[in-house]
């Protein structure tokens, strides 16, 4: 744990900074848990001891854990919203009907009790004594006897027993690609308190924001299972798990069971998958890191995965280059889960796929190690953070490690992102992740417009700036609980510009961009080029005209609110012109040149600034348009 021991003892020194106010606190927690798993029936029985910082300046009269299991049953508000949403996710349903006219049935509608999954306390207690609770739920509710102080620590003891669901979502038995356990959100978790207070959120169809801390986890389960996991196996002599340098099957001892053990320091969430069909292959990154990589024994995937391995070191170093440090000392890639998805120091994903898929998936999921599990946003409030901010960097890492060398990498979160805003069904991305009305509505706003929110960024302050505000960013926030003005705030004091506007409109408001050449007119020995606002979101603007030598200037208007100009960048002759106040519909720009002269005029030719109609953004001699 060479890495890991540096950046707690930064993080403890680092919490005394301010996120919202000047006394930024998170709690802390420890858990040590015991699980003994029935792979004949899919059942598995636990004890947890956790103890519980309380760093808040709040006294706590009670707590709340997560029971995520208990989505998975017939019902349950995860069912319902599958039944009432108008486009529910196709891995969640079957269609009864045609492509053109679906009608989609749930499938946990469909579950038999020996098929569903559940997750049950059957005891609790603090310091000793027995506590009442109520199951509501995917949510555990706790009335303490005794309540938790400012700055004191408390130690609860629980039994519970769980049943694993089919696979559903994510977590489950019996995978499509016959994995046979992908235990995500497996253990009841408790709820995160924070500035805020309370995050108690029922478990509908997104989650993660956990509590920081330490896990200290005893898995017992059939000796001929193969595990992969969040944390470090502490017992591979004592349960006869041995690697070779290019995979194999496992050395076993006698007995029905094993007991495997694992230690996983400062991280929020804690991971298992398990098949008796495992290989395991590892190799170490050049940064020292450990590059774990279970997948089924299937022919038909074997080379896919062994190429993966080299391209997850190279998008290891590459997010280490460009965000910060990874910190653990291992990173595994498991096949299991119905998709892609992140956990701690883990990622679950398909394996079935072509091999750029493939490498896409792991790129995405990966990205998350830092955009989630390090700089750990409340994905239920802000999911547009974790998801765009991993969409964008993930963009620039493939273009890089599968040389696509597309100019811009972001033109697929662009295109989604048009189409959303032009959809009618966009929300604020301040919307609750759970409250949105369209499914589509949803991933548009987290992942492309989100992706679009750093891009645009990147147009605004420059390049260099959005660089240094990402490295910063991790910097200052690492294993804590940022916000979305928490970044903004990171930008500003990198760049020195006011940004709050942009954070406003873009996050919090539908508001578009939408810039236009109304008009370019002769005036003399000048030209004049009437530009206008015609969307309600503003935005420095930048003109690019191209003369009939082939010379081109750029001229620069900066945002009034901004108070402040984007530095030069590159070799492109560039004129900074007056202000542009947001009140004032249009702007006339003027050039010290004929009309006659140009060839050319573009607004925002880098298309970094997501104007949703591109049509009136250029004028040409030629085709002069809406610009004669």
């Amino acid at each position: 744990m060479k890495k890991i021991l540096l950046s707690i003892f930064l993080f403890n020194i680092a919490i005394l900074n301010a996120q919202n106010s000047i006394n930024y606190w998170q709690q802390h927690v420890d858990y040590t848990m015991e699980v003994e798993m029935d792979v004949e029936n899919y059942k598995y029985t636990g004890t947890q001891e956790l103890e519980y910082t309380n760093n808040s300046p709040d006294t706590l009269n009670k707590v709340f854990y997560h029971l995520y299991f208990n989505a998975f049953q017939p019902g349950s508000e995860m069912d319902i919203r599958l039944q009432n949403i108008p486009d529910p996710d196709a891995r969640m349903t079957n269609n009864l009907g045609t492509r053109e006219n679906p009608q989609y049935e749930s499938r946990i509608s469909k579950l038999q009790p020996d098929e569903m999954g559940y997750l049950r306390v059957k005891s609790l207690s603090q310091n000793g004594n027995y506590l009442q609770f109520e199951e509501v739920g995917t949510v555990l509710e706790v009335n303490l006897e005794e309540p938790i102080l400012p700055r004191e620590k408390t130690t609860f003891k629980m039994g519970f027993e769980g049943q694993v669901p089919l696979q559903i979502r994510r977590s489950g038995r019996n995978s499509a690609e016959g994995v046979a356990l992908s235990m995500s959100q497996w253990y009841p978790k408790l709820a995160e308190y924070d500035f805020e207070g309370w995050h108690a959120d029922p478990y509908i169809g997104r989650e993660f924001h956990g509590v920081w801390g330490n896990y200290d986890v005893k898995i017992t389960i059939d000796k001929e299972y193969i595990l992969g996991s969040t944390g470090y196996l502490q017992n591979a002599d004592e349960i006869g798990y041995g690697y070779e340098e290019e995979g194999t099957k496992v050395k076993r001892n006698r007995g029905n069971n094993l007991t495997w053990h694992f230690v996983a320091p400062q991280v929020h969430d804690f991971t298992w998958a398990a098949d008796p069909e495992y290989i395991h292959d590892k190799i170490t990154a050049q940064d020292g890191t450990v590059l774990h990589f279970l997948y089924k024994d299937n022919p038909e995937i074997k080379e896919n995965w062994k190429n993966l391995q080299p391209k997850t070191e190279e998008l290891l170093l590459f997010f280490n280059e460009n965000i910060g440090p990874y910190p653990w000392d291992q990173y595994s890639v498991v096949q299991g889960g119905d998709g892609g998805m992140e956990y701690a120091m883990l990622t679950l994903i398909t394996g079935e796929r072509s091999f750029g898929s493939l490498v896409g998936v792991t790129a995405h999921e990966m990205a998350h190690a830092w955009f989630q599990h390090l700089l750990a946003t409340n994905e239920s409030k802000h999911e547009w953070m974790d998801e765009g901010f991993t969409s964008y960097i993930s963009d620039i890492a493939m273009n890089e490690v599968i040389n696509t060398n597309e100019e811009n990498p972001h033109t697929g979160s662009y295109r989604g992102y048009f189409q959303l805003a032009q959809s009618g069904v966009e929300q604020p991305q301040s919307t609750h992740a759970d409250r949105y009305n369209y499914n589509f509505a949803y991933g548009a706003a987290a992942y492309s417009k989100g992706a679009v929110f750093l891009a645009q960024l990147g147009y605004i302050i420059g390049e260099e700036n959005l660089q240094k505000t990402l490295k910063k960013y991790y910097d200052e926030w690492k294993f804590k609980h940022p916000t979305p003005n928490d970044f903004i705030r990171i930008a500003e004091k990198v760049s020195g510009a006011e940004l709050d506007w942009y954070l406003t409109d873009w996050t919090r408001t539908t508001n578009v961009i939408d810039y236009a050449i109304e008009s370019v007119e002769s005036e003399g020995n000048a030209t004049t080029v009437n530009l206008k606002r015609n969307g309600a979101m503003p935005m420095p603007v930048e003109v690019s005209v191209t003369y009939n030598d082939g010379e081109k200037e750029l001229f620069y208007i900066p945002l009034q609110q901004m108070r402040w100009e984007k530095p030069a960048s590159g070799a492109t002759n560039r004129t900074v012109k007056e202000d542009w106040a947001w009140a004032y519909p249009t702007y006339e720009l003027k050039i010290d040149a004929e009309k006659s002269q140009i060839s050319s005029i573009v607004l925002d030719e880098s298309q970094l600034m997501a104007d949703i109609d591109r049509s009136n953004n250029e004028y040409t001699a030629e085709s002069p348009g809406t610009g004669e």
